[in-house]
C-alpha cells in the first residue's frame, strides 16, 4: 500500500472510501429536461474511471417547483429523476466511486419568470443582487412544504442508489434562513435568534434523516463565515458547526467561507487565476479541529501538492478537487503511476464558470474533451499506421495538434516564426495576474518533448518548405493579427493602436486613452488595465449595451477591482465611425446604433480591440498543392469521425484564429477533432 495520504483509504460511517479526493458539488449544465442524461454520466464516469474516491454529483439539484433551476439544474423534485440517478450511481460505482449528490432549494438565488412562473421565496425581503429576483417573504406553509420537499427527494436519491446526499446551506434557501444577512422574518424561523435562525436547516436535517435512515449518508455544505459585517462571524460559525454536529444527524461538513450573493463575493469563494490558492484551507481545518467533525473542502486546490499537505497536516479529510478534474480527470491515476509530471493543469482561467453562465455548458479552457466524454477520448490511442504530420504555428491550438498527432505515434514537425512557443497566451500571460495561462503552453511542450516532436523556432515557413518534409498532413495554425478596420468601413483605422501594442509593452499608454472594445473579451480589459496602472485617463467604449460580455461576472472581478481606484470609465452604446489627427491629439468621431447623432472627442491615443485577422498567406499557397484542397467534411468532423483521405496529395486543415477570430479553447477543440483520429 502507498505511504502517500492522498491515498489513504478514508472510513465515512459506513462508507469506505478508497482515497482522499473528492470532486465537489457542481453543475456542469449537462442535464437534458432536468434529467442526468447521457452526457452527463459520462462526464462523472470518466473521473470515477481516473480514480477520484467520491462524486458529490449536481451544482444544487433543485428539491421544489419554486426553486426553477438557474443554469439547468437537476430536477429532484421529479420522480422521473429515479432510474437516471440509478444510471448515474451504477457507472460510478462501476468504478469504485461513491455516488453523492447536493440537493437544495435556491430560495432568492434564482428567478420566477422561468419553469412554472411561480414566485421565489426567502426569509429576505432583498432580491439577490447576482440573480435579481424580488422573492416574497416564505409564509407557514412554504416552509412545510420545502421540510417535505427535501425529504421526498433524498428519499428518490436513495431509491436511485445514491451513497448519500449533501443539504447546500450557503447562498441558497436554507442558509438565507440561518444568516442574520438575510433573515427578515419574525416568529419561530425568524431573525431574534440563532436558535430561530438554524430551526429550519435543523428541522430538514432531522425530517430527511427520519426518511432516509441510518444507513444513507447525510452532510451539509454551509458557510462557515460570510466574512461580511453583520453576518455568521468564524465565532458564530463554529457556534453553528458544533450545533449541527451535536444532533448525531449530520455525517460530515463541507466548509465555505464568503457569500456568493454578488460577482466579487462569489469569486472570492471560488477563486480563480492570480488570486491565492487553497485561501480558506487553514479556516476549514479550524472547523474540523473544533467539531471533530468529517470536514471536507474546496476552494482553488489545483494542485497535487497542496492537496498533499491538506490531509498530511490534518486540516481535511477529503480534499476537493473539482476544476483541477475537469482539465484532467486522471489525476489520481497518475499519482499512483508515478506520473504527477503528466497531470494536465488547471490554469484557472475558469472558463468552465464562465461558459455555464454565459453559453449553457461547462467546458475547460485547455481540455477539450471535457462535457464531450461521449464523443471524444481523454486518452489518446496510437495509430495503426505512422504518418509525416507538419504544422505551422506553436500557438495553443497547433501545440495541441503536435501533442495528439505524436501521442497517435506520427513523425510531426513544427514551424513557429517566434523564438518561443504560446502565441496569444503568450501575450495574455503577460499580466501578473494570468501568467498561469502559460502553463497551457509548458504542458503541451512536455508532452511533445516527451515524444520526440521537432520544432523549428525563429522560421518563417514557406509553402516550400513545407512541402520539401513529402507531409501526409499539413496542419495551419498560424493565428493572425489584430484587426483595426472599423465596422464595415472598408479600410483599416488610421492612427490607432491594438490592444496588443499596450499589453505586450511595445506601445506605452499616452495621457487620455480610449480602449475601443468591439469584442468583449479579456484583450480590451487587459489593456485598460495596463493603461490605467500607468496613470492615463481611460475610457473603454463599446457599442454593445454592456461592456466585456464574454469575459463574464467572475473574470471581470479582477478588473474591475484593479480600476476603481484608477480614472477609469466604461461607455455603452457608442461606436466608433473614424479617427482623425491633428498634431499630437486624436480626434475621435463617436455614433451610435441607436440614432444618427454623432459627436468629436480628442484623446490622446486610440485602442482598437476587433477580433483578429487570419494569417491565411501560407494556407492559401499551400491550398491547391493538397489532396483535399484545404476541404473540411463537417458531417465527419461533428461527429467526431476522421476526415477522408484523398486518393494523392497531402490532407490540409487550418485552425484556431487562423480560420476566423475565436479564443483559445476554439483552436484547441480544432486540433483535437481534427487529429485524434488521424
Amino acid at each position: 500500500m502507498s505511504n502517500d495520504p492522498l491515498l489513504q483509504p478514508y472510513q465515512l460511517k459506513h462508507l469506505t472510501l478508497k482515497n482522499r479526493i473528492m470532486t465537489t458539488a457542481h453543475e456542469p449544465a449537462y442535464p437534458e429536461d432536468g434529467m442526468p442524461k447521457d452526457r452527463y454520466i459520462a462526464y462523472h464516469a470518466e473521473r470515477a474511471k481516473g480514480g477520484i474516491a467520491m462524486a458529490m454529483t449536481a451544482g444544487s439539484a433543485s428539491v421544489s417547483r419554486d426553486s426553477p433551476p438557474a443554469f439547468n439544474n437537476v430536477l429532484a423534485y421529479d420522480d422521473n429523476v429515479v432510474p437516471w440517478i440509478k444510471r448515474l450511481t451504477d457507472a460510478l460505482h462501476e468504478h469504485d466511486c461513491a455516488a453523492m449528490i447536493q440537493l437544495t432549494h435556491l430560495g432568492r438565488r434564482t428567478t420566477w419568470n422561468t419553469g412554472d412562473w411561480l414566485p421565489s421565496i426567502s426569509s429576505s425581503k432583498h432580491r439577490e443582487p447576482a440573480h435579481k429576483a424580488f422573492p416574497k417573504l416564505a409564509e407557514d406553509w412554504d416552509i412545510a412544504r420545502v421540510i417535505t420537499d427535501f425529504a421526498d427527494a433524498a428519499e428518490r436519491m436513495k431509491e436511485g442508489g445514491m451513497d448519500g446526499i449533501e443539504l447546500e446551506v450557503y447562498g441558497h434557501l436554507l442558509d438565507q434562513f440561518w444568516s442574520p444577512l438575510t433573515n427578515d422574518l419574525d416568529g419561530p424561523y425568524g431573525n431574534a435568534s440563532l436558535e430561530t435562525r438554524m430551526k429550519l436547516p435543523l428541522e430538514v436535517l432531522a425530517t430527511v434523516r427520519e426518511r432516509v435512515g441510518d444507513d444513507f449518508i447525510v452532510g451539509i455544505r454551509f458557510t462557515a463565515d460570510e466574512t461580511e459585517a453583520g453576518g455568521i462571524t468564524p465565532d458564530l460559525g463554529l457556534q453553528m458547526a458544533q450545533i449541527v454536529a451535536d444532533t448525531g444527524q449530520c455525517d460530515f461538513l463541507n466548509v465555505i467561507r464568503g457569500r456568493v450573493h454578488t460577482d466579487p463575493s462569489l469569486t472570492d469563494v471560488i477563486p480563480l487565476q492570480g488570486m491565492k490558492s487553497a485561501p480558506h484551507l487553514d479556516f476549514a481545518g479550524s472547523v474540523r479541529q473544533a467539531t471533530g467533525m468529517p470536514t471536507f473542502h474546496a476552494a482553488r486546490i489545483p494542485d497535487v501538492a497542496t492537496a498533499r499537505h491538506a490531509i498530511e497536516a490534518g486540516l481535511l479529510d477529503m480534499v476537493g478537487m473539482t476544476r483541477a478534474h475537469m482539465a484532467d480527470p486522471h489525476i489520481i491515476q497518475k499519482i499512483r503511476d508515478g506520473r504527477e509530471h503528466d497531470i494536465r493543469p488547471c490554469v484557472g482561467a475558469t472558463y468552465c464558470l464562465d461558459r455555464i453562465y454565459g453559453a449553457g455548458g461547462a467546458l475547460c479552457i485547455h481540455n477539450a474533451a471535457t462535457g464531450r466524454e461521449l464523443e471524444i477520448p481523454h486518452v489518446i490511442t496510437p495509430a495503426s499506421e505512422r504518418r509525416k504530420v507538419v504544422i505551422v504555428g506553436a500557438g495553443p491550438g497547433g501545440l495541441e495538434a503536435a501533442r495528439v498527432a505524436a501521442e497517435r505515434g506520427h513523425d510531426v514537425t513544427v514551424f513557429e516564426t517566434q523564438p518561443d512557443p504560446g502565441g496569444q497566451v503568450r501575450l495574455t500571460a503577460q499580466n501578473q495576474r494570468r501568467r498561469e495561462m502559460i502553463g497551457i503552453i509548458d504542458w503541451r511542450m512536455a508532452q511533445c518533448a516527451a515524444r520526440d516532436v521537432t520544432f523549428h523556432f525563429n522560421t518563417w515557413a514557406e509553402a516550400e518548405d513545407v512541402t520539401a518534409l513529402n507531409p501526409d498532413v499539413v496542419i495551419i495554425a498560424t493565428g493572425g493579427l489584430p484587426n483595426l478596420e472599423l465596422f464595415e468601413s472598408g479600410e483599416e483605422a488610421q492612427n490607432v493602436i491594438s490592444t496588443w501594442d499596450l499589453i505586450s509593452g511595445d506601445v506605452k499608454p499616452a495621457e487620455r486613452v480610449l480602449i475601443y472594445d468591439e469584442t468583449g473579451d479579456h484583450a480590451a480589459m487587459q489593456a485598460a488595465e495596463v493603461a490605467a496602472h500607468a496613470g492615463s485617463e481611460v475610457e473603454i467604449m463599446t457599442p454593445d449595451r454592456t461592456f466585456a460580455p464574454d469575459v463574464m461576472g467572475m473574470n471581470l472581478t479582477p478588473y474591475m477591482r484593479s480600476l476603481q481606484d484608477k480614472n477609469a470609465t466604461f461607455t455603452v452604446t457608442r461606436r466608433l465611425k473614424g479617427v482623425t489627427r491633428s498634431g499630437n491629439t486624436l480626434t475621435a468621431t463617436i455614433g451610435t446604433d441607436y440614432s444618427d447623432y454623432s459627436f468629436d472627442k480628442e484623446y490622446d491615443q486610440i485602442v482598437v480591440n476587433y477580433g483578429i485577422m487570419p494569417m491565411d498567406d501560407l494556407y492559401f499557397a499551400l491550398k491547391p498543392l493538397s489532396g483535399n484542397k484545404g476541404a473540411v467534411d463537417y458531417d465527419a468532423l461533428i461527429a467526431g469521425k476522421p476526415q477522408p483521405r484523398p486518393s494523392d496529395g497531402f490532407q490540409l486543415f487550418r485552425i484556431g484564429d487562423a480560420v476566423s477570430s475565436r479564443n483559445t479553447h476554439a483552436a484547441i477543440y480544432d486540433a483535437l477533432r481534427f487529429m485524434k483520429d488521424l
